[in-house]
């Protein structure tokens, strides 16, 4: 990019919006400016100037988010064509599976869930719209990484640290490098309890007709007494069916 279009201040400001998660909800000036790599006087100024616009709130001391900063992503979900493509099939394999369904696309280090349709009984559980899991934990994260190809989905883990979060985690690059392939030849990624126990996920890439990857479509379920086997034929061919209807269309 040309720095004679770049705009520091507008990175600068993002970077203050990002410095807040769920271990950093309330921030000083001084602490988001040493999150985001700032000055604590530089990281004030953008801060009181999200507080005037609204995106922020403050005791004069400490520093929020506020409910005005959901604009932002409304504002992708309302206008991105591939949400908007995408709801009308996960309505289908929700109907059809009596199951939780996810659109899944990749961001960094992250999975990003930005569409979902359950059964109105299973909407307040699962993943939020928004919602961002580790790709390597996330079962549309691996079906996109696969589908991306061997080359890609190694130049992605070579910059990644793993690590477990439950007993079943896959935290070996190697091992992960092995279900990868396997996800590869299958043409789909199926994955047990590696964020949370007694959780099952199963996902289909989405292709358009060249082979580029547009994202993930997938289903995340209680394992309870139903065996892989026995999920894998319940729920897969109607995520096949899903991703081959939507190829032409995307």
């Amino acid at each position: 990019m040309d720095k004679r279009d770049w705009i520091a201040g507008l990175e600068k400001g993002l970077a203050v919006i990002e410095a807040f998660d769920d271990q950093n909800p309330r921030l000083t000036a001084s602490q988001a400016g040493v999150r985001c790599g700032l000055t604590r006087t530089a990281a004030r100024r953008y801060l009181l100037t999200l507080a005037h616009l609204g995106y922020v709130g403050t005791d004069g001391k400490l520093f929020w988010l506020t409910p005005r900063i959901l604009r932002l992503g409304h504002a992708y979900l309302e206008s991105a064509r591939l949400p908007r493509l995408v709801q009308p099939f996960l309505q289908r394999i929700a109907g059809g599976t009596q199951e939780v369904a996810y659109l899944g696309v990749l961001d960094g280090d992250d999975t990003v869930y930005i569409a979902r349709s359950g059964a109105h009984r299973l909407m307040n559980t699962g993943y939020m719209l928004g919602a961002r899991i580790q790709t390597q934990l996330s079962t549309a994260g691996m079906a996109i990484l696969a589908g991306l190809g061997e080359a890609a989905s190694d130049a992605w883990l070579a910059q990644r640290t793993l690590r477990a979060f439950t007993p079943y985690t896959t935290a070996s690059k190697e091992q992960l490098r092995s279900e990868l392939d396997q996800f590869r030849r299958q043409g789909w990624a199926q994955l047990e309890q590696q964020l949370e126990l007694n959780y099952r996920g199963i996902a289909v890439p989405l292709l358009d007709r060249h082979n580029t990857v547009h994202g993930a479509i997938s289903i995340t379920m209680p394992i309870n007494q139903e065996s892989s086997e026995d999920a894998t034929k319940r729920v897969l061919p109607v995520l096949q069916e899903a991703a081959r209807s939507l190829r032409p269309l995307l």
